[in-house]
């Protein structure tokens, strides 16, 4: 059986910021800057989207907006979360 304190800080951090690089990665493969993908998504500005993938001050995509993301960019939301880079 696994061990839930096998699931550390260090970890999640690590979770954020390998789907934080995926976004950019797909955002950029798909040809959209950070204010269009902002855009689309409804805000003003790129912070979300800028904060969200570089995981700066711990902000990161919530599901809803993986879900918007992947929809936009036209991917699967795996994609988003792959962690096999983890």
């Amino acid at each position: 059986m696994k061990n839930i304190e096998d699931v550390t800080t260090e970890v999640i951090d690590a979770f954020h910021l390998q789907i934080g690089r995926n976004v950019k990665k797909l955002r950029e493969q798909k040809g959209y800057s950070q204010l269009a993908l902002a855009q689309a998504l409804g805000h003003k500005s790129v912070g979300l989207i800028s904060q969200g993938e570089l995981y700066l001050k711990k902000q990161h995509f919530n599901l809803e907006h993986l879900y918007k993301i992947a929809y936009i960019l036209e991917c699967d939301i795996k994609d988003l979360i792959n962690t096999e880079t983890l």
